[in-house]
């Protein structure tokens, strides 16, 4: 049998509900996924929400094509847009019927994703899904009482199931993310497959120095989320005792921003803690590679990708012991658990990883390269080049595209790089 990679190109549709320029874990994958098959000789074309008010379009320039929907903006989100299906579906369709891909790949089973595999499978478009995202993550933006966020949160994993089980192959970050989607979602089958980092990005080049912080430095890395639990890292390093003279970095923004700062005036610590907003790629790699320590207490994470990220940067983790993360630590090796939301056991393995020698700081640092090796975007290609060639495993798993079955070919298309959808 032959490697799929080995086949003909694809022209690929990737469906995305989120998308740079909006920062998340869900839409830093969309465009890792589409840079990647764009290297590896596919056509790639990306259905997004647009950034603002206005109709469809295509956006011009890039090495792949981009298609803006008509979208809405949410009031209790600061970059969330909504697209109402009665302004899409049209659009939807025409793009289908342009770019006439083989292969589309959902990202979601809200709007975007549930009309483009509605009119896929109309088509006889092979669908690939992948799932993000958890329903109960809706709840802070949600202006419902909790009996409400919970009838609307098991409807959603009910539609989750109805939806993505029309597609070819299900899959999610991580065993625990798949668990929960067959006890939730009741879809069997669902395939664990990383999002992928490329690890080699964040190590040191050779002869490259990052000025180590004077103090330190503890580094916290994505949306300023109320499930990322943020204050309860400002309440512990609070509680770090001063003469460690522990500092924290906060990279992102996000709707709990503004409470956070006030968290920090309160609490007395401006001098300690550090809001940098929003960074470039170069700016947030020399970060991780400054830090001498990472921590995500957040407890809504399907597999976190700034933790890879972390990793990958060879630097010591502190991570709630939920959902997702436990997959990312080894105790004692490259880091430590902690109970979600307790502020005084975090300090405490704060101040712990702190205090050891420096070398011991470096081992630690050295275990989480090691261990994010599984985690390579690599082989997250290869896997999803595998599934849209229609590759799969007796129990419905998928393999990363060596030694897997191969299930007929891609079909023909008809190719058009630039469509105008308004």
């Amino acid at each position: 049998m032959s490697d799929p990679a080995d086949s003909k190109p694809l022209t690929i549709l990737i469906a995305a509900e989120t998308y740079p320029p909006n920062v998340n874990g869900a839409a830093q994958f969309g465009y890792r996924l589409a840079r990647g098959m764009t290297a590896r000789g596919h056509e790639v074309h990306v259905l997004a929400p647009g950034v603002s008010n206005g109709g469809s379009f295509t956006e011009q320039g890039g090495d792949w094509a981009v298609h803006r929907l008509r979208s809405h903006g949410v009031p209790t989100h600061d970059y969330w847009r909504l697209c109402y299906p009665w302004e899409i579906r049209r659009d939807i369709g025409l793009l289908l019927d342009r770019v006439a891909p083989d292969i589309v790949h959902i990202q979601c089973h809200y709007m975007i994703g549930q009309y483009t595999l509605d009119e896929a499978v109309r088509r006889g478009i092979r669908v690939i899904a992948t799932n993000h995202f958890m329903p109960e993550n809706l709840d802070p933006f949600l202006p419902f009482p909790r009996w409400l966020k919970r009838i609307i949160a098991k409807n959603s994993w009910r539609d989750m199931g109805r939806l993505m089980g029309r597609a070819a192959a299900v899959t999610t970050p991580t065993p625990l993310a798949a668990k929960a989607m067959l006890e939730k979602a009741f879809l069997p089958g669902v395939l664990p497959v990383s999002n992928g980092v490329d690890s080699a990005s964040y190590e040191l080049k050779p002869g490259e120095r990052v000025e180590p912080h004077p103090d330190p430095t503890v580094l916290f890395v994505g949306r300023l989320a109320e499930e990322k639990h943020v204050d309860v890292l400002i309440d512990a390093v609070a509680r770090v005792p001063e003469q460690l003279r522990v500092k924290l970095e906060i990279v992102g923004g996000g709707e709990v921003k503004a409470a956070l700062q006030a968290q920090v005036a309160r609490l007395g610590l401006e001098d300690r803690v550090t809001f940098l907003g929003l960074v470039s790629d170069a700016e947030l790699r020399r970060r991780y590679l400054s830090a001498d320590l990472f921590c995500q207490p957040g407890t809504a994470e399907l597999q976190s990708l700034v933790t890879l990220e972390a990793m990958s940067a060879s630097t010591p983790v502190l991570l709630a012991d939920a959902m997702a993360l436990p997959h990312l630590v080894v105790e004692g090796q490259n880091g430590y658990l902690f109970p979600p939301g307790d502020a005084d056991a975090l300090a405490r393995r704060i101040a712990e990883i702190i205090e050891m020698p420096a070398e011991e700081r470096r081992r630690m640092g050295a275990a989480s390269r090691e261990l994010v090796g599984r985690h390579g975007i690599e082989a997250t290609l290869r896997t999803f080049e595998a599934l849209y060639h229609g590759a799969h495993t007796p129990g419905g798993g998928a393999t990363d595209g060596s030694g897997t079955e191969v299930l007929g070919g891609p079909s023909t298309s008809t190719r058009d790089p630039v469509l105008r959808i308004q």
